[in-house]
């Protein structure tokens, strides 16, 4: 389980969200295997995505996909509005040497030369969607970017993860600071000079602070309001009935084609990695419902 905590400052210029992702990220890496970094990037995502979606108003989910043309491929996380959430990396094995500060190559391994793309769905006849140019591939910065940018709020967000020699995750996690409308001016200098002294996310972690402890630190010199503190978990929400009609969905050549060549089909969550099995007969009732629904 995942720690998260939502604060707000009582003068009210300023809100913040921080989360202990440690759990999630090894559940993560349960699934995908992936090498060192791609570890701490896929963690950086869903500590990022579970924050976001615990800001939503409603019920509702919201999806970070990042395309930033590096070796790693696509990144996806997504999270509801209780901060459980999954994610997906294209190609969780890729390795890359340390970059120049002795650091996990995270950038180099998202890439910087794509996208970030925001879907919300909270229910209504049309998603939100908001997109920006991938800043450094570093995630924390790019998640700054796109607030800035999309949701012109200014934001600080940080995220770290950090990888023990035997590729678990010793600890993850990261906080998101925004000023509200009508911020002091003296606030925002006050917040600026203490991100300066900050340490390391994961390091904050790793020392064993909580959530409510790294906000209070960054949040120095301001009285805090803990609006709430909840658990948050890697969740996968697939079933058999969804992928059935993501299946049912496909063109009916290429359904026929499945029966024809495979006598049935496999399908496989890229979230959790359960696979759901449909027969010959399966397939067949697809392409019924299809033929009937095309000749009404």
């Amino acid at each position: 389980m995942g720690e998260l905590t939502r604060v707000i400052t009582t003068d009210g210029s300023i809100v913040g969200y921080a989360i202990d992702s440690t759990d999630i990220s090894n559940a993560a890496c349960a699934v995908h295997k992936p090498s060192a970094v791609c570890a701490a990037a896929l963690g950086r995502l869903l500590a990022a995505a579970s924050m976001m979606g615990s800001a939503l108003k409603t019920d509702g989910s919201i999806t970070l996909r990042v395309d930033g043309g590096g070796p790693a491929g696509i990144l996806i996380a997504v999270s509801d509005s209780q901060g459980n959430v999954r994610g997906y990396i294209e190609n969780p094995q890729v390795e890359l040497p340390l970059n120049q500060l002795g650091k996990l190559d995270v950038g180099g391994a998202v890439g910087a030369q794509g996208m970030l793309t925001v879907v919300k769905d909270l229910g209504m006849k049309e998603n939100y969607s908001g997109q920006v140019p991938v800043v450094s591939g570093e995630i924390a910065e790019d998640v700054t970017e796109y607030f800035a940018r999309s949701e012109q709020i200014p934001t600080v967000c940080a995220l770290g993860v950090l990888v023990d020699t035997d590729l678990s995750v010793k600890a993850s996690g990261g906080y998101i600071v925004q000023l509200l409308p009508f911020a002091d001016p003296a606030a925002i200098d006050r917040l600026e000079n203490n991100i300066k002294s900050v340490k390391p996310v994961s390091s904050m972690l790793a020392d064993g602070m909580k959530p409510v402890d790294i906000l209070k630190t960054v949040l120095g010199g301001f009285e805090v309001e803990i609006m709430d503190s909840r658990t948050a978990e890697y969740k996968c929400t697939c079933s058999r009935e969804r992928v059935s009609v993501a299946l049912g969905s496909l063109a009916r050549a290429e359904l026929e084609d499945m029966l024809k060549k495979d006598k049935g089909a496999q399908a496989k969550c890229h979230f959790c990695g359960k696979s759901y099995d449909f027969s010959a007969e399966d397939l067949r009732k697809m392409i019924e419902r299809k033929t009937a629904r095309e000749k009404q």
